[in-house]
């Protein structure tokens, strides 16, 4: 789990810097603010079987209608990523026989649909995963 962090923030860092480097272009202490919310990777249960076979890893981003604060928007992360472990759980995003991906556009259309509920519909205009879903293990489906 922890390679995991570092590998997350190694890739991460590049974003950061690009960023703070446009802010000291625009007038130096003004902060770049984009049009959507990231939400830290979240870890996704594949249910095969009735039992819990392994976890997927998502980074999920929301693209914000135009006009939205963002900077609102954000202080509500902790209840996107509250809003889609939930409904992972109530109902995974599993695709049967296969130990190592969800079913993505399963997972948007529900990102979507709580978003509406915690925010208001309309702002959240789309789901995009910047980065592909990673497995916790490699694991394969049982032979037939």
């Amino acid at each position: 789990m922890r390679r995991r962090t570092l590998i997350a923030a190694a890739l991460a860092a590049p974003a950061v810097t690009a960023t703070q480097a446009l802010a000291g272009e625009e007038g130096g202490s003004s902060k770049v603010v984009g049009q959507y919310v990231d939400l830290a990777p979240v870890g996704l249960p594949v249910v095969d079987g009735g039992k819990l076979r392994n976890y997927v890893f998502v980074s999920v981003r929301l693209l914000l209608a135009s006009g939205v604060d963002p900077n609102k928007t954000r202080e509500k992360e902790p209840y996107f990523r509250d809003a889609l472990v939930r409904a992972s759980h109530r109902r995974p995003f599993s695709v049967p026989g296969q130990w190592m991906s969800i079913d993505v556009n399963a997972m948007k259309a529900t990102m979507l649909r709580e978003a509406a509920a915690i925010v208001g519909p309309g702002v959240v205009t789309q789901v995009v995963l910047p980065n592909p879903p990673t497995a916790q293990k490699r694991v394969g489906a049982p032979r037939p």
